[in-house]
């Protein structure tokens, strides 16, 4: 987008950084060309917000980085084969998730398992979201699935054609174990490498054990809570303590899992390696709110402060796999949104509500600089409402 956005009136600002999770001493956000370019007081940002083509006044909410779901199963479009839908990632955008990442196309129909198949199959996905973003919505698609066939040459393609993602689980091989050389092989040409972990998801996939974890060493231990069986409890503390993979908690996983992980990596100070993706959609359907009742759920349960969790699912993401949002600090994609209380929650804001438990209410959300939602025909209604200026009839009248 080109043009200027300002943000203002937050009461509070989630920073998407789980060390100093509250932006300090600020109400306003100045977006310019889809990228932050200021972040502080209304009062000292009032040359910037008298330029902007348009102003979203958040009237005392919160204003936090829009959600990354790290594990979502996209294939070729808006369309999902696994459950059928149409327009199911523009749905998300109004769940508040603005960036998706995908753990490969495993639901493609007729998914290849040759070397050539599984390329093109990649790079095609990673290509036409390139060119796609379904309500704004940033998909970072193309994952590579390992197979056995793929050698050193096929991954200094892969890397030549752009592709940044890889998932191990659903190859061809007799033993995950096996795949110890593709794993490598991906990494050494700046792959990022995601792993599916405990009992079998789909046909095609296998079980992945602990000591299958430790051996193959990925990126990301994928949906380590349950994807949706969870490992146990001592290969988990296995994984959480012998490596420094990326610890992946999804909602279409194992709830008592999550909350005993989280609680653990607080307790020895690894919140640095806890990301959150839906793992949707799956048998387990598909969820715009998947994300954010994550978020609420494992808040709730540990006593987490809820700006800590909500980094799980933006900043932490964004450093694992090397994205430009998931954080507000200047320079970064402006993807965000304004949230509240619901309606009826006995809390008063976002993030209160979010420590009992309650799915806030959303009530605008932009990605790269420009609104593309108001009052999200998903979550609850926010106790107080966004407004723009000038008006924007088109996402008014879709809200009802």
């Amino acid at each position: 987008m080109t043009g200027t956005l300002a943000v203002v009136g937050a009461e509070e600002i989630f920073s998407g950084d789980w060390r100093e999770p509250i932006v300090a001493d600020a109400d306003t956000i100045v977006t310019r060309d889809g990228v932050i370019e200021a972040i502080g007081r209304r009062e000292d940002l009032a040359a910037l917000i008298a330029e902007a083509d348009v102003v979203l006044d958040a009237e005392g909410s919160t204003v936090a980085p829009g959600l990354i779901d790290s594990h979502c199963h996209v294939v070729l479009g808006d369309y999902t084969p696994r459950q059928k839908t149409v327009d199911f990632l523009a749905s998300y955008v109004h769940g508040g998730i603005t960036s998706v990442v995908s753990p490969g196309e495993i639901h493609a129909q007729g998914r290849p398992h040759s070397a050539a198949g599984v390329k093109a199959l990649a790079i095609a996905a990673k290509t036409c979201f390139d060119n796609f973003t379904p309500n704004g919505m940033t998909v970072h698609a193309g994952a590579v699935v390992l197979e056995p066939t793929l050698t050193d040459r096929d991954f200094a393609e892969l890397q030549e054609a752009g592709v940044r993602l890889a998932k191990f689980g659903f190859g061809l091989y007799e033993d995950p174990a096996d795949g110890y050389e593709q794993v490598r092989g991906a990494q050494a040409h700046g792959i990022t490498v995601m792993c599916h972990s405990g009992g079998a998801s789909i046909p095609g996939s296998k079980p992945i054990t602990p000591d299958h974890l430790l051996h193959l060493a990925p990126d990301v231990c994928g949906h380590i809570n349950g994807g949706p069986t969870s490992l146990d409890a001592a290969g988990v503390d296995r994984i959480i303590e012998e490596t420094d993979m990326a610890l992946q908690l999804v909602q279409a996983g194992n709830l008592k899992s999550a909350v005993r992980i989280a609680r653990k990596c607080a307790e020895e100070g690894r919140l640095d390696r806890l990301v959150i993706g839906s793992d949707t959609p799956t048998g387990t359907g598909v969820m715009p709110l998947g994300v954010l009742k994550t978020v609420a759920e494992v808040a709730s349960w540990t006593g987490i402060d809820p700006a800590v969790v909500w980094a799980f699912a933006t900043g932490n993401n964004a450093r694992t796999w090397a994205l430009p949002a998931g954080l507000i600090e200047v320079g970064r994609a402006a993807d965000v949104i304004v949230l509240d209380a619901p309606w009826g929650s006995t809390r008063d804001d976002a993030r209160s509500a979010l420590a009992i438990g309650d799915l806030p209410g959303i009530s605008a959300v932009v990605t790269g600089g420009e609104v593309r939602a108001l009052r999200s025909r998903n979550t609850p209604a926010a106790a107080r409402r966004a407004r723009v200026s000038p008006a924007l009839p088109h996402l008014e009248a879709a809200a009802h």
